[in-house]
């Protein structure tokens, strides 16, 4: 039976997010592993905490007996026994976020040189995991206007870390004289260890000039004791942490390879290193799909990383929504070729779409709704126009997060 280009979008969403779930990798980091008799700490952080955390008590069962794990709102999936679970804000981090921190710091309070804290780390981790060195207030603020202007994930990392008591290796620093055994689900490009959740177990490789730089190039407000902390270096020596890294959002293109190949497609991985404007990559794939939407060949162009957006509006979205609704103009007029884009983590900034799908006649759909593609990518308000043309991506939360994922299909016409 024909697939239409939709429904084939939906099998290569659910098969990539499939091939990086965190069950499998943590049990493999696991298998094998041996610790010393003293305490076993568990600290489970980020989007995928819940579901690392759950892999780590099925592979070690009652060695594993106490710890936190702390995730976004809606993301955690009932109890674990003997461990506190946390759900708090993201992007910005609020209270929970900080009694997250301050319960995770007072279970790793006092450990003696044969324990050890299992960290599990995910994408997310700066936001929901945070004890400040300013105010709620100051962090919230300079959260958002890193928000706003379009920063990336290292540039608004760099700054988050030097206002932080957890970030920057300052979580494994406590920690000491135990060790620390750390396993990451990558959602950063490069696998940067300490740009992931903000490096709570990772010496910083980024300086003080690096943050007063970015403090210029955004024109970023400042308060007189964030321009003080954003002065100081940040640790740079560690010696008690061992890191698996598992995961990352090349797996996540690959898997999204294989799953179009089993539909007919030639997969082709652009890059798995995006990391442009959110607009710019959505207009790119579409003008790749308009060049090749001729050739006669089923093709399937995969790009995976990271997008920002500048917001300009008030509207709703996020920037797997926001890259879709970008190509729409660009597909206009083609029956044979689709761009969609999606979170691995099932969430695409605070909607509950993980992403959009647009083809060659949603640009009609939505001229006909009153929706004006420039004037919506202008607002923000993604989420309203392709929820009126049956173009959100619904996944629900996933239990994982390796960055994003975003494909042009084309079919062979006849």
């Amino acid at each position: 039976m024909k697939t239409t280009l939709r429904e084939d979008c939906s099998y290569i969403v659910e098969k990539a997010i499939a091939a990086v779930r965190p069950d499998a990798a943590v049990e493999r980091a696991l298998a094998g592993r041996g610790f010393s008799s003293g305490r076993l700490v568990t600290v489970a952080i980020g989007k995928a905490a819940w579901t690392m955390a759950a892999a780590a008590k099925k592979a070690l069962g009652a060695r594993m007996s106490a710890g936190v794990v702390v995730t976004k709102y809606g993301h955690s999936q009932g109890e674990i026994e003997g461990l506190h679970i946390f759900e708090a804000g993201h992007p910005v981090p609020d209270k929970n976020s900080f009694a997250a921190a301050e319960a995770a710091l007072s279970a790793v309070s006092g450990l003696a040189a044969g324990d050890t804290v299992l960290l599990l780390l995910s994408g997310g981790g700066s936001a929901l995991f945070e004890s400040p060195l300013v105010t709620p207030a100051e962090l919230a603020d300079i959260t958002k206007q890193l928000l706003a202007c379009g920063a990336d994930i290292e540039e608004m990392n760099t700054i988050r870390k030097r206002l932080s008591k957890v970030k920057g290796s300052r979580f494994a620093l406590r920690c000491a004289p135990a060790k620390v055994f750390s396993i990451v689900l990558s959602d950063v490009v490069g696998d940067r260890l300490d740009m992931i959740a903000s490096g709570p177990a990772c010496p910083d490789s980024s300086t003080a000039r690096d943050a007063g730089r970015i403090v210029e190039k955004y024109n970023l407000r400042l308060t007189p004791k964030m321009a003080e902390l954003l002065a100081v270096e940040t640790p740079k020596k560690l010696d008690n942490v061992e890191t698996v890294v598992t995961g990352g959002v090349g797996l996540l293109c690959k898997a999204a390879a294989a799953a179009a190949r089993e539909l007919g497609y030639g997969p082709q991985i652009l890059t798995d290193r995006l990391c442009c404007e959110a607009r710019e990559a959505g207009s790119f794939l579409a003008s790749v799909a308009r060049s090749h939407a001729g050739d006669g060949k089923n093709l399937a162009c995969i790009a995976g990383g990271e997008t920002v957006v500048h917001l300009t509006g008030g509207g709703k979205g996020g920037r797997n929504q926001e890259l879709a609704l970008a190509a729409a103009e660009g597909l206009k007029g083609l029956d044979n070729a689709a761009v969609f884009s999606f979170g691995s983590d099932g969430t695409d900034g605070p909607t509950d779409a993980a992403g959009g799908f647009v083809d060659g006649n949603t640009a009609s759909v939505l001229a006909a709704k009153g929706f004006s593609i420039f004037k919506t990518l202008a607002e923000n308000d993604s989420y309203n126009a392709l929820s009126c043309c049956c173009g959100l991506i619904i996944t629900g939360p996933t239990g994982t997060n390796v960055n994003d994922a975003a494909v042009a299909l084309i079919r062979a016409q006849k």
